[in-house]
């Protein structure tokens, strides 16, 4: 993996180019291919590569939290959240909890609670939600209310959680962008034409305005492009 901006680097640190310039700090970390697909049948695996998952594992082992949308937990198989001994050494020696906590977002609170992701975290996981989960109670917290993002991440920073990494679904990048809460966007551009059919990776009701980010680092790996905007 090669660093192509703001400067040419063969073998860049990526710790240091994914550090947050500050908390609380919301990112958001999303693949795509050529023409704005955001998964092929399905997956967004499809569009992957080797870079990516290097990059991917990176942002996981920063943050303080995983906000993910319960629908892309289930459609992406979500497995447990846990991170590898250099990894979780690694946020050892930088004042960190061993594992980030999952957080599950989920308006209907329709998730299993023997679902791997909840029934074997490593961490107890959190579930925001509008509606009444008795039966999340023994493998989860509870936040509500889901329509009320920014309350919501509010109460996740009150818990400490203040660098928050969200992997989506396309609903939740597009309720976060409405509600103003995305302070980056890491973004992977992979060199596939998906065709018609596939999803974006946002959706939701058109936002007032567009949101302008600026371009923080382009790296090159494999014919993908990992890209990092910021506010």
């Amino acid at each position: 993996m090669q660093q192509l901006w703001p400067s040419h680097d063969p073998d860049p640190d990526l710790v240091a180019l994914y550090t947050e310039p500050r908390t609380p700090w919301l990112r958001l970390n999303f693949v795509t291919s050529l023409d704005g697909a955001g998964t092929v049948e399905g997956r967004s695996e499809k569009l992957s590569g080797p870079a990516d998952k290097r990059a991917f594992g990176i942002l996981r082992m920063l943050c303080d939290a995983l906000l993910v949308g319960a629908g892309t937990l289930r459609d992406e198989g979500y497995r447990a959240l846990r991170l590898d001994d250099e990894r979780r050494a690694w946020r050892a020696a930088h004042g960190k909890p061993e594992y980030p906590v999952l957080v599950v977002v989920s308006g209907r609170a329709d998730l299993d609670p023997a679902h791997p992701a909840l029934a074997d975290a490593p961490v107890r996981p959190i579930v925001i939600t509008d509606s009444r989960a008795d039966h999340l109670t023994g493998v989860a917290d509870i936040i509500t209310p889901a329509g009320d993002l920014p309350g919501a991440v509010g109460k996740l920073r009150e818990r400490g959680l203040r660098s928050i990494l969200s992997e989506g679904g396309p609903h939740l990048f597009g309720s976060l962008t409405a509600a103003g809460l995305v302070d980056e966007l890491c973004l992977t551009v992979s060199p596939l034409l998906a065709g018609p059919g596939a999803g974006r990776i946002t959706a939701g009701p058109p936002i007032p305005a567009p949101q302008e980010l600026t371009l923080r680092h382009a790296l090159l790996a494999e014919g993908q492009l990992i890209l990092r905007y910021c506010r």
